[in-house]
């Protein structure tokens, strides 16, 4: 079995190096490769990129900003493992709950694993209208896929490859999140959901998803569950 650990970046330069040695310092139980997608970064992110790249270490540059979706769409057709896992720039998520996060595919439970914030973890308290506006999108997503996911929202995702692959997937930005859940939903995938800890940050600590996004999700949500 092999891991393929796949990190989105733009202008993540305070926290780069740090969330790529936590990744790396983890024991995961099986051969692993990182896959690294800069998305257009203009902050000197790319020279500390140059720097970690190594044979475990698989760095790849877009030319532009086009969006987290795309940076995924790029990791993903990279990947060669068994599951893939995607794994934020910023330290908002541990990597140490990565055997967690596994072990409901590794025991032949589940084809996608997603770690919940909500399910009782420790976080970092923060940001009420963020905590409300995920737990709507979350509640509008389970309406639509007849899921009773707790935090659709969610960075740590985790699947099978073999299921990945079945997926055509189209959204650049933050739309990944509910078109990823709204077509596995569509495929009959089994999900399970873990709780996991959040260290979450606020806007003068570089947090880029804004209320905009909120709404194209929204979008997002009845587009994937209606159409393509």
């Amino acid at each position: 079995m092999k891991l393929s650990i796949v990190i989105p970046v733009y202008n993540e330069k305070p926290t780069v190096r740090e969330i790529i040695r936590r990744v790396r310092d983890v024991d995961v139980g099986m051969g692993r490769e990182v896959i690294v997608v800069d998305d257009g970064s203009t902050d000197g992110t790319r020279a500390i990129l140059a720097e970690l790249s190594s044979d475990e270490i698989k760095v790849i540059l877009h030319d532009k900003n086009s969006g987290k979706g795309a940076a995924l769409r790029t990791g993903f057709a990279n990947a060669t493992g068994d599951i893939i896992l995607v794994q934020d720039a910023d330290l908002e998520y541990d990597p140490r709950e990565y055997p967690r996060l596994l072990a409901p595919i590794l025991e032949g439970r589940a084809d996608v694993v997603y770690g919940s914030r909500f399910l009782g973890g420790p976080h970092r308290v923060l940001l009420f209208w963020h905590y409300v506006g995920n737990r709507l999108l979350t509640t509008f997503s389970n309406i639509l896929s007849n899921l009773n996911l707790t935090d659709m929202e969610t960075c740590y995702k985790v699947f099978r490859t073999e299921v990945l692959r079945k997926v055509r997937l189209r959204s650049k930005r933050f739309g990944f999140e509910p078109e990823i859940t709204l077509k596995l939903a569509k495929l009959n995938c089994r999900f399970y959901e873990v709780p996991i800890s959040y260290a979450g940050r606020d806007y003068t600590e570089g947090k880029k998803i804004s209320w905009k996004d909120g709404f194209a999700a929204l979008f997002h949500i009845v587009r994937y569950r209606f159409f393509n």
